[in-house]
């Protein structure tokens, strides 16, 4: 399925490149392009987080009733939609319902593509389409970005209207895109659990070590995520005296360790058990925290707080080329056949809602509470390991560590399925 997966992940860089290209300038056009104040620019960002919330629980069932192919192609005009409407819109109103459309599709559009990388890989290949994956939407993010900041003028108009009307047909064309790709009957990893109950949601709730994921990954997506445009950026500049230059060089950083370390950090974590590489991460991210507190709390010199707060988001992005090729492969191995779609909506709302609480937690604290912030992140870090530790207990060796059984298949000159059986 190699020209399948590579048209989808074609799909990833485009999105990724699509919120890139608009989303780090739209505070900026609607307080002030557009004239509409801070309150309706705050109440845009909002918007985004809200109206993801509410389409996701029913994308998760559109996904398994219809196949993701359907529900993908339904997002991405809305989002085209959404993104010319807010090119256009002159008021208030217009604005909030145009990012309302454009929210609710970006939303959707995530767990639809990683349904599709599912559908088109194996137990073999799916790690590694999931790194691509996130190589491929932070670059899509960091180019998307680049070219929208040199496309804008706060003084024209027309140059946010030509930004957003780019945007939408960006979408547009990824619906081209997409409709060649033809996928397969979904796989399904041995092993995993059936579930149990009427419906998909049922189901899930009933799988116990979906849930245990679904909580780690609220703190993982909270702890991290969930602060770096806000809690720890506040935090650097408050307590650190950080210049927002050094903050663009730390975010840089951070991206730049994900493209350096991904496919180096690959060859390790696939012959690791998934739980390890996970608590491994809540450790590494433990350190980075502490580097945090180093640049704030402690007494060296500006360029000695300098280097550490840049420390602290490139060990972030070690972090994070960890997860990428972990968490969203364990998701698809937990969950029953036919039912992708639903698990990986569920997880993205879990993401969703962790990245809303996440700066509002973090912002206020990070702003003032220097201390008790790094503490209290220090610990989430720490609860990262314990949690991913628990997990590792209720899973089995197919989900922890696939690697195990692909090697017996190849000694034994089996298939998966009796691997697992010799198992037992």
């Amino acid at each position: 399925m190699g020209a399948q997966l590579r048209r989808i992940h074609v799909g990833n860089a485009l999105s990724a490149f699509g919120l890139g290209f608009t989303v780090p300038y739209l505070y900026v056009y609607v307080a002030q392009v557009r004239g509409l104040g801070a309150m309706t620019a705050g109440l845009v960002l909002a918007v985004f987080a809200v109206a993801a919330l509410v389409v996701l629980p029913f994308a998760g069932r559109a996904i398994v009733r219809r196949g993701p192919l359907p529900v993908l192609f339904a997002a991405l005009v809305t989002a085209a939609v959404g993104a010319l409407g807010l090119g256009l819109a002159g008021n208030a109103a217009a604005v909030l319902l145009a990012a309302s459309a454009l929210g609710a599709g970006q939303a959707v559009m995530q767990p639809a593509l990683a349904t599709m990388i599912v559908d088109c890989s194996t137990a073999e290949t799916r790690s590694r389409a999931f790194a691509s994956q996130f190589f491929l939407q932070n670059l899509g993010l960091g180019v998307g970005g680049l070219i929208g900041g040199h496309l804008v003028d706060a003084e024209r108009v027309s140059s946010f209207t030509l930004l957003f009307s780019i945007e939408a047909a960006v979408f547009l064309v990824l619906v081209a895109v997409m409709a060649t790709v033809r996928l397969p009957r979904a796989p399904r990893v041995e092993g995993a659990p059936s579930g149990s109950g009427g419906g998909g949601w049922r189901q899930l709730l009933g799988n116990r070590a979906m849930v245990q994921l679904c909580v780690l990954g609220f703190v993982l997506f909270f702890a991290c995520y969930g602060q770096f445009e806000s809690g720890l950026s506040a935090y650097g500049v408050q307590a650190a005296g950080i210049s927002t230059s050094v903050l663009g060089t730390a975010l840089a950083a951070n991206t730049l360790m994900i493209v350096v370390a991904q496919f180096v950090v690959l060859r390790f974590v696939e012959r690791r058990r998934r739980s390890r590489v996970i608590a491994a991460v809540g450790l590494i991210w433990a350190v980075a925290w502490g580097a945090a507190g180093f640049a704030g709390l402690g007494h060296g010199s500006q360029e000695m707080a300098t280097a550490a707060f840049v420390s602290t988001y490139a060990l972030f992005g070690l972090g994070e080329a960890m997860l990428s090729p972990t968490v969203a492969p364990l998701v698809a191995d937990l969950a029953p056949s036919g039912l992708a779609g639903q698990y990986n909506s569920a997880f993205a709302l879990v993401k969703q809602l962790a990245l809303a609480v996440g700066p509002a937690v973090g912002g206020p604290m990070g702003a003032s509470l220097h201390a008790p912030y790094i503490v209290t992140f220090l610990l989430f870090s720490l609860g990262i390991t314990v949690l991913a530790l628990r997990l590792g207990r209720r899973l089995s060796d197919v989900q922890d560590q696939p690697w195990r059984v692909r090697s017996r298949v190849v000694v034994r000159g089996g298939s998966a399925s009796e691997a697992v059986a010799a198992e037992a």
